[in-house]
């Protein structure tokens, strides 16, 4: 079970590798990895201008981490009005959404998913009870299904 700051140290670790870290100086400089990427979204504007990009995420935490992540390379998310709070709109250089932005977000993403699903899981087990398998399947009409 990864503890907080191992977790914070793994996301940092996923924006270094973002970053394009040459070195192992480079690998330990949290704040070189961002303004590398900044740098980079700035190089990817000069030759490919900002189109507005929309992203839908349906839970909470992956909304949270892609507006912060938006804010640390200093891009505004927004919505409209009437769009849904699942909704992101951003405009941004397509190059560095393909490029940088959405691997980056994946990856994130998917460790603090894997995190809060791991925390979720001790918190229930612990707290409600010990067995979270999954529910059995049954056929309509009650005849349960195997596997």
């Amino acid at each position: 079970m990864m503890d907080e700051q191992q977790l914070i140290e793994k996301l940092r670790l996923i924006e270094r590798l973002h970053a394009g870290a040459a070195t192992d100086g480079e690998r330990e400089a949290a704040a070189n990895a961002k303004e590398r990427i900044r740098e980079r979204l700035r190089k990817a504007g000069e030759s490919d201008p900002p189109v507005e990009y929309q992203f839908s995420l349906g839970d909470p935490w992956s909304r949270m981490l892609m507006s912060a992540l938006l804010r640390r390379y200093d891009l505004k998310p927004f919505r409209y009005r009437r769009q849904r709070r699942s909704t992101i709109m951003v405009r941004v250089p397509g190059s560095f959404v393909d490029n940088t932005l959405w691997p980056e977000f994946q990856k994130l993403n998917r460790t603090l998913q894997d995190y809060l699903a791991e925390v979720t899981e001790r918190v229930i087990s612990e707290g409600i009870n010990g067995d979270s398998s999954e529910i059995d399947v049954f056929a309509e009409g009650g005849r349960q299904l195997p596997g």
